[in-house]
């Protein structure tokens, strides 16, 4: 397997702008933990020893490393080797449980269930208008505008998108969501990890950790009156959820739980999540979905890219304990975006991309809660 260990929640538009915009300071090093993940963003490895990362170093700025690291023979070669994307016959299979709901068509935000990220979700009408609500361009062709998308369509499925309605969501960010629930009139519990939990994994020198309500009040969405009325926050950690959290009509996480520390940490998670809700409550996952392979995968405590089997092992344990999880929609997209795998530096269409010797892409989870 390639070594690739990086925090994928940041991989997308936050790797990219954090390379761009992090200048070091005049006649110093550039930061170690910046180099790193410069060479897992870029050359899909591990350093190769420690005179690697501080030749690196040298560079004036994160610009230049960008630019040093792209123009390599190493990204070259990786870039080269690479094939157009074409959907694995795993995906077409039918289910051997067949106790496990599964289909295989072209998914819809109108009628949302448990489904990939698609190319032709982002030309419906409700695309639009959920991006516009959260003051996120529509054409902007991103899997992370998915997520929240995706969310807010499953919501809207549910009934859940009204005022009084009791949101937890895990792992939040900066994301506009908890913004938006408020807007609603929704009393909402936003958490993300303590800062102990995250030493040295950099989620508080990229601005995607929040500490706080500062970093969750989105001005073009909802006013700070209303806003400070209805949220309020905690530090959760995803693998200990207290046991005082219940009683939600629903909770959500965007592209949380593949960096618990395992697989088995990342499923156990979303079970445990259950507890939160009400009997016949919502549950609303997105993480990484492998598309490359049902067989080898990359788990690394810092990511996880989850397979097919690992979602119907998921699915099989939910329905064993009672609950109802949507049918799964391995569906991936036949259109020209959909083929197209992202390579660093990131840009867009930004629906596939590659990790290492893998092709990964935004799967959404959606399970309710057993009624008693």
């Amino acid at each position: 397997m390639d070594d690739f260990s990086t925090r994928l929640k940041a991989i997308s538009a936050k790797a990219s702008g954090v390379l761009r915009s992090a200048k070091a300071d005049a006649g110093r090093l550039l930061p170690r933990e910046g180099v790193i993940w410069a060479i897992r963003l870029f050359l899909g490895r591990e350093p190769r020893d420690d005179e690697e990362v501080a030749a690196l170093s040298r560079q004036p700025d994160f610009e230049s490393l960008r630019r040093y690291l792209a123009e390599t023979p190493e990204f070259g070669a990786l870039r080269s080797s690479l094939r157009p994307w074409t959907a694995p016959l795993f995906l077409l299979a039918s289910s051997a449980n067949p106790a496990i709901p599964v289909m295989f068509r072209p998914p819809s935000l109108a009628v949302p269930t448990s489904q990939l990220c698609t190319e032709a979700q982002f030309r419906e009408d409700l695309h639009r208008k959920i991006c516009n609500a959260l003051a996120i361009d529509p054409a902007h062709i991103h899997r992370k505008t998915w997520e929240f998308v995706w969310i807010i369509a499953a919501l809207r499925r549910a009934g859940l998108l009204k005022p009084g309605i009791r949101a937890l969501g895990f792992g939040v960010g900066n994301e506009p969501l908890p913004a938006f629930f408020a807007r609603l009139g929704m009393e909402v519990l936003a958490t993300d990890a303590p800062q102990e939990a995250i030493a040295g994994q950099g989620w508080d020198t990229t601005g995607q950790h929040a500490t706080g309500l500062e970093q969750l009040w989105h001005p073009k969405i909802v006013g700070r009156e209303h806003f400070d009325k209805h949220v309020s926050f905690a530090q959760v950690d995803m693998n200990a959820i207290p046991a005082n959290l219940v009683g939600f009509d629903f909770c959500w996480s965007s592209c949380c739980f593949e960096h618990l520390g395992s697989i088995e940490k990342g499923l156990d998670f979303v079970c445990n999540s259950l507890s939160t809700v009400k009997p016949g409550g919502l549950v609303l996952h997105t993480t990484e979905f492998n598309l490359t392979s049902n067989d080898e995968t990359f788990e690394d405590q810092t990511l996880s890219l989850f397979r097919r089997r690992d979602i119907e092992a998921l699915y099989a344990r939910l329905i064993e304990e009672g609950h109802k999880p949507w049918p799964i929609n391995f569906y991936p997209g036949m259109g020209e975006m959909d083929a197209h795998v992202d390579l660093p530096p990131f840009a867009t269409p930004h629906l596939k991309i590659q990790l290492g010797k893998f092709v990964s892409t935004s799967i959404g989870l959606a399970v309710q809660k057993a009624a008693s």
